[in-house]
């Protein structure tokens, strides 16, 4: 990854249209801030064509194809493909796959000063901002999101390794009902905030450099969070993570892992005016009850996006393992 560089990046949500537990730890730190994630997979996908090379697209490649093998060499990573063609006899012969199949292309790529070319922009991975739920001072652990990053055709991604790094809000786009909107944050790669190390339904986790600061408070049980008045803590601006009002309006069986273990509806008035309520980028949002943290903001509702889901801690806590 290409290190001394601001990148203007977008948050992670779950989007949906309405139609007892052993605790990895008894206090935690609900954070609430916004961070820069980097998610890496063993996966290259093209992800567009450099129209200055026209060897690719003349020769069947198409975007979202992925990358398997050049030649006899099996490709897990972009670096992979820059050697593949460096070693090649001036033509190479792409294995693919495309809807579940693999297809086999043949090409020449382009030579330049910079080396061979397949003139093709290739992608490994996912970025975007999210919101850090939990931070565990004694085990220097964290946790964001509160669901899956998926990849592009709507998978678990598989990732083989991942980074934190600081993020702060350019813009907001106010989400109203059919259209969700969305916190547009710019990335610090200069700063390494921490390593992730599991991306799973239930959130993303990884261990912090630094950690951050604040009071730790109790871990709720399920059987404690009831319907009533409870709060979100969020950075919705280039600013400090603060508390917002909310409602849980409904709660689910803690079986659920799809991320919609309670149902919750904003009643802030500031958080309102600044967002319309839940957009993209506030998924990971610590929500407190009582003193206590007893979950995560997840998914909006896209018809009424002062509605949205939240996940029980508990099940976070069980998938961070």
């Amino acid at each position: 990854m290409k290190k001394n560089a601001i990148r203007v990046i977008f948050g992670f949500v779950s989007l949906y249209l309405l139609a007892g537990t052993v605790f990895a730890a008894d206090m935690l730190i609900p954070v609430g801030r916004v961070i820069g994630l980097d998610l890496y997979s063993s996966t290259v996908t093209v992800a567009a064509f450099d129209d200055t090379v026209c060897a690719a697209r003349e020769s069947g490649l198409q975007v979202g194809d992925e990358i398997c093998r050049i030649d006899d060499r099996i490709i897990d990573s972009a670096e992979d493909v820059r050697r593949a063609l460096v070693e090649s006899d001036g033509s190479v012969d792409l294995t693919v796959k495309r809807d579940g199949r693999e297809r086999q292309i043949h090409l020449e790529p382009r030579i330049t000063r910079d080396g061979p070319k397949l003139g093709v922009y290739l992608r490994q991975g996912i970025t975007g901002i999210g919101t850090v739920t939990w931070y565990d001072p004694q085990t220097g652990s964290f946790a964001t999101l509160g669901h899956a990053v998926n990849d592009r055709k709507g998978n678990l991604l598989n990732m083989s390794r991942g980074c934190a790094y600081p993020a702060t809000i350019v813009s907001v786009q106010k989400g109203k009902s059919g259209a969700p909107g969305q916190l547009k944050g710019a990335l610090n790669a200069d700063v390494l905030l921490g390593t992730l190390n599991r991306n799973t339904s239930q959130g993303v986790f990884g261990i912090a450099a630094d950690g951050w600061a604040g009071e730790a408070i109790p871990v709720a049980a399920c059987s404690e969070i009831h319907t009533g008045s409870a709060a979100i803590r969020s950075t919705v601006c280039d600013g400090a993570p603060r508390d917002y009002s909310v409602e849980i309006i409904k709660l689910y069986p803690k079986s659920r892992a799809d991320g919609r273990n309670m149902l919750i509806k904003v009643t802030d008035p500031d958080l309102i005016a600044a967002t319309g309520g839940i957009v993209q980028g506030m998924s990971g949002s610590p929500i407190i009850q009582d003193g206590k943290l007893v979950g995560a903001v997840t998914h909006v509702l896209v018809n009424d996006p002062t509605r949205g889901y939240g996940i029980f801690i508990e099940n976070m806590l069980d998938a961070a393992g």
